[in-house]
């Protein structure tokens, strides 16, 4: 490797350690030049035109653009039918249709679709019976069909209308012409390619393209919901010469580059390009009130009938109601994010109410009752409260208590304040949806963590900026015309409001400031206190009691526990680097699971690391995504039903060959029983060390057993004897409920003849068979059945591809065709890892924890 490719290297594993940072940094710095864009573009324009051209705005104007915004969402709902329908899976329309409104209500409103809309899908997708690669392939058909969807509208809008947008632009209409012309040539390549819904590659990627029924239904579902949502803007607008076909280009555009920005709901940059689009042929000040009521009917008026539709659901007297007994089925899962995007608009109505001007009417009946001091606190208040309530929404969406409490007391002072510093009848209305939705769904925030034991994410560290930043914006803006002076600070009068938003806004800054830096802070990575071998026993009592054999694993005494409050339930794990690494899902019963993980997370949280899941089923996924963690599939379980298994028939033919040959060949299969074990310990040890030395290889620790005494000796071991002497054995891991049976440590002499470990795993089954146990687990295969699909993650393709051709480092084909001989149920394993974390990186973690250091994988 030349220095050059080093430094490339270092330079790439600095920039994938940062990528959030450098991520959310970016985002800012976008948001803060369109924000400086907005504010040269209306040096003109002042607050009270705006709030004139808003007063003008017609009725029939507002009911026009919420009957469009009902069938924009009309639209969006498509989006999910057609992709059930893509990847064959058919579910009650009704709850498919609430989870779609909701997921495009908060991805609106949160930005960032495809991550807070996506998280809804999995929440509520999963409790529907859909698998997570199910789930993951309709979030990517929505995802990718709204973009290419946008491309293609807007390309066929902007070839009947080059001209016209170039005059606009200030462009050649021909060039535009042109680009429209190319994209339309590809899209329509690409659609005529995927007529018969055939495969394309294109190198490594494999894409199953849509059949022309689907491609086609999808467009008309995009174009519908583009054309809608552009109406409701187009409505807005006062009476203009540009052409609806003409602004559906800019629309799209501006939705587009919205999107590309990655600033939550596009805010700002969206603004930009329809202000300087339209800013020539319409007045400034009737645009951006045009675009205030905009935001409003678009984004706030379906995140306010979700949450209202929630809530209607909650309220007991509709519990017997057809369409609520549906849609009690997704509560569970749609209530806390919906009520988390709901926080997050009402903090941001409170940050920006504070730096506008309240109505004289307002402050002259204000003052008739009210002494100075009591306004100017409420008002000073309600933006802290504004930017406290903004924050608890991550909380929120977590179902933290904390976050509960904070949001109903948050909420509660508000909605006082909001008679205090103004007459606020609408925001109050907005409180009050809140402070019930909250209070009716109290039962949900049950996950005892301290909300301010919590830190952001940079990427919730940048919402939050841009939040106060627009702040700072909006206050520039209103008070435009005042000059600054010192003084200002320092005026206390009902009619000075220029410095009450002033103080305001520095109260934000300082508060954000001081959230930020204390995220950004973060401590030190410490780990847990080791466990004692009080909770070792405890543990192995929670084991035997439950189904789950591999979770004998904890007897080897290498893992940290943790217990829930009850005691009955644990989790196991490890901690190498910065990864919190546990094992398998929680053990003990289900209805412990959730509290389990979520302490987990917080735990590895606050004490500076990260939480990863490693070995999990399905059925802990939706509880990890409720954690904020992303799963990658790791592999396959061979899962064997005893009570079908027989060496009878054809079916099974080799693995009876091998018993026969076996039996021919002298090997006698015997279990031991646990208070046996160490009589024949030195005998199982020379087993152990001469397989090792065999295979060159050291004992592993953490997902494998090791040869220690009181490990081998905890249960019983199967052995096979040949002429008398020990050749192979097993340690056998059960449980008292019988309802599975696995084994770990797995060692052969060299004088054990070849096909005994057929013989041994065909005599173990038969031996759990007859005791009465009902299920054999047979181990993972590691990458197998990894997603080689068009949606498929980077990590499933490389997964596959290692898969297929990784035999020189891990025969991962050969252990998948040896477990494939016994003819077992494969259930999918995954990784579980916090939002933004490599799995490259975990599993590296996850390796050296295994191996024992980086000493242990070098050396083997």
């Amino acid at each position: 490797m030349t220095p050059t490719d080093r430094q490339l290297g270092r330079f790439r594993d600095i920039i994938e350690a940062y990528r959030s940072y450098i991520v959310a940094l970016v985002v800012v710095v976008v948001f803060a030049l369109t924000t400086f864009a907005i504010y040269n573009l209306t040096t003109e324009v002042s607050y009270d035109d705006v709030i004139e051209a808003l007063g003008n705005t017609r009725w029939s104007a507002i009911g026009l653009a919420v009957f469009f915004t009902m069938l924009s969402f009309a639209a969006l709902v498509g989006y999910d039918m057609n992709a059930l329908a893509y990847i064959g899976r058919t579910l009650p329309f009704m709850p498919v249709a609430m989870t779609a409104f909701s997921a495009y209500a908060v991805g609106n409103t949160a930005g960032f679709g495809a991550l807070s809309g996506g998280a809804i899908r999995f929440r509520a997708y999963s409790r529907l019976g859909l698998s997570p690669d199910d789930i993951g392939r309709v979030i990517a058909f929505v995802t990718l069909a709204f973009g290419i969807g946008l491309l293609a509208v807007t390309a066929l809008a902007s070839l009947v209308t080059a001209p016209r947008i170039g005059a606009i632009l200030g462009a050649d209409g021909g060039w535009i012409r042109a680009g429209a012309i190319l994209i339309i040539i590809m899209l329509s390549v690409l659609v005529i390619s995927g007529r018969d819904g055939r495969t394309i590659s294109i190198g490594s990627l494999s894409i199953r393209l849509p059949d022309t029924r689907t491609s086609s239904q999808q467009f008309l579902i995009t174009a519908l919901d583009i054309a809608a949502s552009a109406s409701v803007l187009y409505v807005l607008l006062p009476q203009t010469n540009i052409g609806w076909p003409s602004f559906l280009a800019i629309y799209a555009t501006a939705v587009g580059l919205g999107v590309l920005s990655h600033v939550p709901a596009g805010l700002g940059v969206f603004e930009t390009v329809i202000i300087a689009a339209l800013g020539n042929t319409v007045s400034i000040d009737q645009v951006l009130g045009s675009l205030v009521l905009y935001r409003v009917v678009y984004h706030v008026l379906p995140l306010l009938i979700a949450t209202l539709v929630v809530i209607g659901v909650e309220i007991r007297q509709l519990a017997h109601h057809p369409v609520a007994s549906t849609l009690r089925k997704l509560e569970f899962r749609l209530v806390p994010p919906l009520l988390a995007a709901f926080a997050i608009i009402a903090g941001a109505m409170l940050i920006f109410s504070s730096v506008t001007p309240t109505p004289d009417s307002d402050l002259n009946f204000l003052s008739n009752y009210l002494s100075l001091p009591f306004v100017e606190g409420a008002h000073f208040l309600s933006s802290i409260l504004g930017l406290i309530l903004f924050v608890a929404a991550r909380g929120i969406g977590q179902r933290l208590d904390g976050a509960w409490w904070t949001g109903m007391v948050c909420t509660a002072l508000a909605l006082v304040f909001a008679f205090v510093r103004a007459i606020a009848p609408f925001e109050a209305i907005f409180l009050v949806i809140l402070l019930v939705g909250l209070f009716l769904s109290a039962k949900q925030f049950n996950r005892r963590a301290s909300l301010f034991g919590q830190v952001l994410s940079p990427s919730w560290i940048a919402a939050m900026l841009i939040i106060v930043a627009t702040a700072v914006t909006v206050l520039l803006f209103v008070y435009r015309e005042v000059e600054y002076s010192h003084e200002l600070w320092w005026q206390f009068e009902f009619s000075e409001e220029a410095p009450r938003g002033l103080r305001a806004v520095l109260g934000l800054a300082i508060f954000a400031a001081s959230i930020s830096f204390y995220s950004l802070l973060r401590p030190a990575t410490r780990r847990s206190p080791p466990s004692t071998a009080d909770d070792l026993g405890r543990a192995i009592q929670i084991v035997m009691a439950q189904d789950n054999a591999d979770a004998n694993l904890v007897r080897m005494g290498d893992k940290r526990l943790m217990f829930s409050e009850s005691g009955r339930a644990f989790l196991m794990y490890g901690i190498q680097g910065r990864s919190w690494i546990a094992l398998f899902d929680p053990v003990g019963p289900q209805e412990e699971t959730a509290d389990l993980v979520w302490r987990f997370v917080e735990e590895a949280r606050s004490r500076g690391g990260r939480a990863v899941f490693y070995q999990i089923s399905p059925g802990l996924l939706s509880h990890c995504a409720d954690a904020g963690l992303r799963a990658f599939r790791l592999g396959e379980l061979a899962i064997i039903d005893l009570s079908h298994f027989d060496l009878k028939g054809g079916r099974l033919a080799g693995l009876r060959q091998a018993v026969n040959k076996g039996m021919r060949e002298g090997l006698e299969f015997s279990v031991i029983d646990a208070p046996e074990v160490m009589a024949s310990i030195e005998e199982l040890r020379q087993v152990s060390d001469a397989w090792l030395a065999e295979h060159n290889t050291r004992e592993k620790t953490f997902s494998l057993g090791a040869f220690r005494d009181d490990y081998v000796a905890s249960q019983s071991v199967a052995a096979l004897r040949k002429e008398g002497r020990i050749v192979a054995f097993a340690t056998l891991l059960i449980t008292d409920t019988k309802q599975e049976g696995t084994v770990d440590l797995m060692r052969f002499s060299p004088e054990a003849p070849k096909g005994s470990m057929d013989f041994l795993f065909v005599k173990v089954m038969e031996y759990l068979r007859d005791a009465g146990y009902a299920h054999f687990n047979l181990g993972m295969a590691p990458l197998s059945g990894m997603s080689t699909r068009e949606v498929a993650l980077a990590w499933d393709r490389i997964g596959s591809v290692v898969f297929e051709h990784g035999e020189r480092f891990y025969n991962f084909k050969g252990l998948k065709a040896f477990k494939s001989k016994f003819h077992p149920t494969w259930e999918p394993r995954y990784l579980a890892v916090a939002g933004g974390v490599s799995p490259a990186i975990v599993m590296m973690d996850a390796t050296l924890l295994i191996g024992g250091g980086l000493r242990g994988v070098v050396g083997k």
